[in-house]
């Protein structure tokens, strides 16, 4: 019986930090997740590099081909960022709605860079149909990057503003691209 319930436990646990839909890392785990390697790295003078993803005219997409598909397209979106995000110590969570995060311990701006394109074009490669988009005939993501080693002087939070202001970016300069803001 104690067995089971262990059991039980560790599978709420599991289930109270994945996205049920993409089956990434929820929000929650990713606010966890930032602070504990935040905290690691601080220690160590190592970087910490963040990439914010988001899939380019998803309200298109889900109009033109409705719900039921979007969800697909987020999980074949999720799908591609674990593969091509794949160290052990690598994070990938859903952000919220169609927006995902990647952190990426011991990885500098550089390296978050060419994962980044690596995941914009493993995406590219999938060949979502998106005839709405008018950036692509595919479903294309917009990432941004940010890059620090952490310190006393910052908080958690000045790495996701960053990675958040270099999407927007992005976005602004025509989509299906990757942009970097460093710190």
């Amino acid at each position: 019986m104690e067995a089971e319930l262990e059991k039980a436990n560790r599978e709420l646990s599991r289930l109270a930090t994945i996205d049920g839909l993409t089956q990434v890392a929820n929000r929650r785990r990713f606010n966890e997740y930032l602070q504990q390697t935040w905290n690691l790295l601080q220690r160590e003078q190592n970087h910490l590099s963040m990439i914010m993803i988001d899939v380019d005219h998803f309200k298109l997409y889900n109009d033109a081909y409705g719900h039921l598909m979007g969800d697909d397209c987020l999980r074949t979106v999720a799908q591609a960022i674990s593969v091509m995000a794949k160290r052990p110590a690598d994070l990938v969570a859903r952000y919220g709605g169609e927006e995902f995060a990647v952190l990426l311990p011991n990885t500098n701006a550089a390296g978050a860079v060419y994962l980044a394109e690596a995941i914009r074009n493993e995406v590219l490669r999938q060949k979502i149909v998106h005839a709405r988009s008018p950036v692509s005939p595919h479903v294309t993501l917009s990432l941004g990057i940010s890059s620090i080693v952490p310190d006393s002087q910052r908080l958690p939070a000045a790495l996701v503003d960053a990675a958040d202001q270099a999407l927007y970016e992005a976005k602004k300069n025509g989509r299906n691209r990757v942009n970097l803001k460093t710190l």
